[in-house]
C-alpha cells in the first residue's frame, strides 16, 4: 500500500512465537525479535554491540501457522513487514508509543545455520501436485534429470508439454 514503511530487520527470536487464532477462525503468530547493531571499535580493536532494538511482530494466515512450528526463541531471522506506530495510555495514564511490525515475509537467516524447507502446498492454495497435474499445471512434478534443467527455462513449459494443453490451469509458479 502506497504511503507505509516497508523495512527489512535481521534479528534474534526473543522468545517462541505464539499462536493465536481470531474469532473467525484466522491464524496470527506474534513474537519479538531483538536487532543489535555491531560496531569495530579500532581504539580497543574489538566488536562491540550497540543498543538493541526490539519489534514486536506479527503475522497473520498460514504463514502464521508455519512461524509457529518453525521457529523458536533465540533463531536469527530476516523479517519483512509494514512498521506501524501506535500510542496508547498505560495504566498510570502515562502516554506511550510502540512500534510493531506487520509481517510480510520471515525466514531463518542462513548464515550461521542450515535449514530444511518444506512446502506446503495445501497452504499455498493450489491444491496437491496430482490436483495442480489434473488441473494442467506443467510444473505440478517436473523435477530435473539428472541435475538438468527441464523446459525452456522460467515460465516455459517443458519440452515434452504440448502447446495445446497451455492455457486454463497454468501455473506462472518457478518449478521450484
Amino acid at each position: 500500500m502506497a504511503g507505509e514503511t516497508v523495512i527489512n530487520v535481521v534479528g534474534n527470536l526473543v522468545d517462541d512465537p505464539e499462536l493465536r487464532f481470531t474469532p473467525a477462525g484466522v491464524a496470527v503468530a506474534k513474537f519479538r525479535i531483538a536487532s543489535t547493531p555491531r560496531v569495530f571499535n579500532r581504539e580497543a580493536n574489538e566488536w562491540r554491540d550497540g543498543d538493541a532494538l526490539f519489534l514486536t511482530c506479527s503475522v497473520w494466515r498460514q504463514a502464521a501457522e508455519n512461524v509457529a512450528e518453525s521457529l523458536a526463541k533465540g533463531v536469527r531471522v530476516i523479517v519483512q513487514g509494514r512498521l506501524k506506530q501506535r500510542s496508547y495510555e498505560d495504566g498510570q495514564g502515562v502516554k506511550r508509543t510502540v512500534y510493531e511490525l506487520d509481517v510480510d515475509e520471515v525466514g531463518p537467516t542462513l548464515a550461521r545455520a542450515t535449514a530444511k524447507v518444506t512446502k506446503n502446498p495445501a497452504g499455498s492454495g493450489q491444491g496437491t501436485a496430482s490436483q495442480r497435474e489434473a488441473n494442467g499445471d506443467p510444473w505440478a512434478n517436473a523435477r530435473p534429470a539428472n541435475g538438468q534443467q527441464q523446459g525452456g527455462g522460467w515460465g516455459n513449459p517443458p519440452a515434452q508439454q504440448q502447446p495445446a494443453q497451455q492455457g486454463a490451469g497454468y501455473s506462472d509458479e518457478p518449478p521450484f
